[in-house]
């Protein structure tokens, strides 16, 4: 399956995750840019109060692209461990990517969420959403970090990810919902017809169309 696009997408995972539908203890986190608008979808079918939550991948300094670790709120940092594998050190070769990717978390959450006060998740089960999941080292932050705020239950629930990324998923969440499961996974990209880089103001206008559902989140989770 090819979706069309991510907000396409969404409507298709909240179908398979209606048993969470009406629960006053869901919330549905959004990992931006590119989960914003499946999540919010996902929130408004399941009828939960949405928010986010903020993951910089660290990328090695000669290839960005590789995630070698990944940050999260709350002081989280984990490091891939194929990458660990190659490089002994690599918690030292990260530092300058880590301050830089430090820098721009807290960029991001003062941005997205404005005056809004930060997550309070105890007690309450997170459906954590992204568009796909590569090597899962992002969604792996995301999952300890949410364990770190004393959530009850963790949910990770996206469109598509390859087989082992899901397994090593299975490993720290709770639950993980993923439609589909390719072989031969090579982006995150190639199963959508329009996949395009979001951003900042776009994300931002995502949550605004959305303002009531985000608003009902900083109501209910104190």
């Amino acid at each position: 399956m090819i979706y069309s696009d991510r907000g396409q997408a969404g409507r298709k995972l909240a179908q398979s995750l209606q048993a969470y539908a009406g629960r006053k203890d869901v919330i549905v986190l959004a990992l931006p840019r590119g989960g914003v608008p499946v999540a919010v979808e996902v929130a408004q079918a399941l009828g939960a109060p949405l928010d986010l939550l903020v993951v910089r991948k660290l990328g090695l300094p000669w290839q960005p692209e590789f995630a070698a670790g990944a940050i999260a709120s709350g002081g989280v940092l984990i490091t891939n461990p194929a990458a660990r594998a190659d490089f002994p050190d690599l918690e030292r070769m990260l530092l300058p990517v880590t301050r830089q990717e430090r820098d721009e978390l807290r960029r991001r959450e003062a941005l997205y969420r404005g005056n809004r006060p930060p997550l309070d998740v105890r007690n309450r089960t997170a459906i954590v959403v992204d568009d796909g999941i590569a090597t899962g080292t992002t969604m792996e932050a995301a999952v300890l970090a949410l364990r770190a705020m004393q959530v009850r239950s963790i949910v990770v629930a996206v469109p598509v990810a390859p087989p082992e990324a899901i397994r090593r998923l299975a490993g720290v969440a709770d639950q993980v919902v993923c439609l589909q499961q390719p072989r031969g996974f090579m982006a995150v990209g190639q199963w959508y017809e329009a996949f395009p880089q979001l951003s900042d103001q776009e994300v931002i206008n995502v949550l605004a169309s959305s303002a009531g559902t985000m608003a009902e989140s900083t109501g209910t989770l104190r």
